[in-house]
């Protein structure tokens, strides 16, 4: 079970590791900011059945 995930920036590019806990459900979607360039993000982090995440960011 993976406890993080990543993402790339859709402002700056850059790569951004994000922590990630399985017990908030399966599908989940919150805003952050990047800790790189402070933009609003709009993340999506998903778990596979063998618990491993992916996420994906879109600008808010």
């Amino acid at each position: 079970m993976d406890d993080t995930a990543c993402y790339t920036c859709p402002h700056c590019g850059e790569p951004i590791d994000l922590p990630v806990d399985a017990s908030a459900g399966p599908h989940q979607r919150f805003t952050d900011d990047c800790p790189v360039c402070c933009n609003p993000n709009v993340i999506r982090v998903e778990f596979d059945d063998e618990g491993n995440a992916s996420a994906t960011a879109e600008a808010e």
